[in-house]
């Protein structure tokens, strides 16, 4: 109910800031950005390992797009090389029509985790990108207080970031990209570390912000895994597919005049399509608990990452729909438990990973071994979750290394240099985290957070 009104009054302050503001964001259509056969691998001690491929893409002045996909999928990589972070492999990147060697000068990014320096002041933080820029300092204070009047951080010019909330670090991180005024900015899922109602809040003040014409930018490249997000932010979705790399599955048009109404029927069947391309399933008829599984790529760590999902999380999805004889359709199954159907995804994604579950167009279908794993008792169940775990590449190359090492112990960095060939830091985090739950609870191995140590435990 909270969330429901704090959305009615964002639309309705939009509406009101819409009627007298200037014109919308220019969207004269010039091409800002463009891959042409892009593609991106890794070395790994299989050969190259693929995690985008073929990528032809454009970003034109005056629209939002958004990069749509799972886990996986090399959204956060294109993203990389479109700001010239990372080079690509293969085919061309260019920024207004030249050819990226480097950073990309149009560019300003923003990221999941803040990346603030902590023994900076909100203010120092933000002239950070004019400071390298050579700017001079009053002209960087300047400009700096007018992007943190902009993104609603008057007063706090002068905080450290331990005083800040999550949200109010967020819009330091914001205020520090849009002070440099480039033609793209760059957005790395940067709503998902805060929570749902600072989430909203100021996402809706970023369109606000957009429409007005007062947006210091002409165009947004957003990454995102949440489709609601997409549709109720951008005018174009790309939708990445990530088997078995990442390739471009749909782009899809909006059309959705804004402020949008998540109520429309328009903006819930767009969403709907959304998923289902994203989901890149049709409907199939099939008895649950059948055993077959569809043909897989070989796996590796560069194509098949660990979702963000809890052994709690996906045990109980498995012993819910357990409940409703092996099957569930996901869009009731999510409203019946009150979540987003982006909420389940992450587990839907475990489940599968892990051969206990399909999914077949909108249902999400126990194999064999998931239904046996839901009606386990404790110790059966960790049998079976460890026998799926170890075919997962992370927890197999965790599970091999030990048994390499003479006393069956490594430490995480050892671990964290393997993953950082195929992922960000953060995501390298992450990845390790479910690991590491993941194998704890089906015992294959240990860990000790105060020397960062991994250790043996799986019988041999």
């Amino acid at each position: 109910m909270v969330l429901d009104a704090l959305r009615n009054r964002r639309l309705a302050l939009a509406r009101t800031a819409l009627a007298t503001t200037t014109a919308p964001a220019p969207a004269d259509g010039e091409v800002l950005l463009e891959t042409v056969g892009l593609t991106k691998s890794y070395a790994g001690a299989d050969g190259e390992l693929p995690v985008l491929a073929g990528i032809d893409l454009k970003v034109r002045a005056g629209e939002i797009v958004a990069l749509l996909g799972k886990s996986g999928s090399g959204k956060s990589t294109l993203l990389r090389c479109l700001a010239g972070l990372i080079p690509p492999s293969s085919g061309t990147v260019t920024y207004r029509g030249r050819n990226l060697t480097g950073a990309n000068p149009g560019t300003a990014m923003v990221f999941q985790t803040f990346a603030l320096l902590p023994w900076l002041t909100v203010q120092q933080n933000v002239e950070l990108g004019l400071e390298a820029k050579g700017i001079p300092a009053k002209e960087r204070a300047e400009s700096a207080m007018r992007a943190i009047d902009l993104i609603g951080l008057d007063g706090f010019e002068s905080a450290y970031p331990k005083e800040l909330s999550g949200g109010m670090r967020q819009r330091v991180g914001f205020a520090r990209a849009l002070v440099v005024e480039p033609d793209v900015l760059m957005m790395d899922e940067p709503f998902s570390a805060l929570d749902v109602l600072t989430a909203e809040n100021l996402r809706g003040e970023l369109m606000e912000l957009w429409e007005s014409g007062q947006f210091p930018t002409r165009a947004v490249v957003l990454v995102t895994h949440n489709i609601e997000e997409a549709v109720l932010m951008a005018d174009r979705i790309v939708v990445l597919g990530s088997r078995p790399y990442g390739t471009i599955r749909e782009t899809i048009e909006v059309g959705l005049d804004r402020p949008r109404d998540r109520d429309a029927a328009a903006f819930e069947e767009l969403i709907d399509r959304v998923y289902r391309i994203m989901t890149g399933r049709t409907k199939e008829t099939r008895t649950p608990g059948r055993a077959e599984t569809p043909a897989v790529e070989k796996r590796t760590l560069a194509n098949t990452p660990l979702p963000t999902a809890t052994v709690d999380g996906l045990s109980g999805l498995a012993e819910i729909v357990a409940h409703r004889d092996g099957t569930a359709d996901l869009a009731d199954l999510a409203d019946d438990l009150g979540l987003d159907v982006d909420d389940l995804l992450p587990l839907v994604d475990a489940l599968e990973h892990l051969g206990l579950a399909e999914v077949h167009g909108d249902d999400l279908l126990l194999t064999d071994r998931g239904s046996s794993f839901a009606g386990a008792d404790v110790q059966k169940s960790k049998q079976i979750f460890a026998e799926a775990a170890r075919d997962l590449p992370l927890v197999r190359t965790i599970l091999t290394s030990l048994r390499q090492s003479p006393d069956g112990l490594l430490r995480a960095g050892f671990f964290r240099d393997v993953l950082a060939h195929h992922y960000t830091s953060e995501q390298t985090t992450q990845q390790l985290e479910t690991a590491t739950d993941w194998g704890r609870y089906a015992e294959l191995y240990s860990y000790d957070a105060e020397p960062q140590e991994y250790r043996l435990d799986e019988e041999i």
